[in-house]
């Protein structure tokens, strides 16, 4: 049986999401995946059949989403739904909503130089096998300065600063790049690249891109009979979460 996926693009159109989500469904039909793509943040609307995906992958910068959505795509995710995206199109959505900045891992707040920066992706050595094989590489785009979640695993970083400001007055810091966190049964997947459609196809690129798709994936097979009401609350209960509710 194939496994499903669920894109969802829109937001700012800078980012070029529509082409952006061509290039991910290519990629998810090529490993045999039945993606559907949707360009309206009401795709969110039933948490049933969001439950039943195997994957999301959200493509949408900034704008506003209702906290009902943002609910629904967690308690998805918590049952074991993989959640997988990159640039802005995921950490740098719904700037307002901070479930939706816990849930992912971080969110973005400056790119030093704008668009056309030459900075470099430094593979890191971690518990995890995705970036295995992927060696260092250029990248000529933005570097994303990025407030992030310190119980992620980083699977690779770029050296801050490259362009100078009032940052680089502090000590030089590794920036992550990509990394993996959990959210419930759920594995959550970002890449800070892919400004735009021909970032996501350098090959590095494409590739780890695949590799997360794949690996956020697999967060049902964790799921399997387990209670994650049980866990972690039906999703709605929570009430860390409840200041931006």
């Amino acid at each position: 049986m194939k496994k499903k996926a669920l894109i969802v693009w829109g937001g700012w159109d800078g980012h070029q999401p529509d082409q952006v989500a061509e290039i991910f469904r290519g990629i998810l039909e090529e490993e045999n995946f039945q993606v559907e793509v949707s360009n309206t943040l009401d795709a969110y609307t039933d948490t049933e059949k969001l439950k039943s995906l195997d994957l999301i992958i959200p493509h949408w910068t900034m704008g506003k989403i209702e906290n009902k959505y943002a609910l629904n795509i967690s308690e998805a995710v918590m049952a074991g739904v993989g959640l997988a995206g990159c640039h802005g199109g995921m950490c740098d959505s719904f700037r307002n909503n901070v479930d939706w900045q816990f849930m992912t891992g971080g969110n973005w707040v400056a790119h030093p130089g704008n668009d056309g920066v030459e900075y470099m992706v430094n593979i890191k050595h971690s518990t995890s096998p995705l970036l295995e094989g992927i060696s260092d590489f250029k990248v000529v785009s933005e570097q994303y300065y990025l407030h992030f979640d310190p119980a992620v695993e980083v699977l690779a970083t770029t050296r801050f600063p490259v362009v100078h400001g009032p940052h680089a007055a502090n000590k030089a810091v590794d920036m992550p790049v990509v990394w993996t966190k959990r959210w419930g049964l759920g594995n959550v997947f970002y890449s800070s690249l892919g400004h735009q459609a021909n970032v996501i196809t350098m090959p590095e690129v494409t590739l780890i891109m695949r590799r997360g798709f794949l690996w956020a994936a697999e967060g049902k097979k964790r799921a399997e009979g387990v209670d994650v009401a049980a866990l972690y609350g039906n999703g709605r209960d929570y009430t860390g979460m409840g200041d931006s509710q």
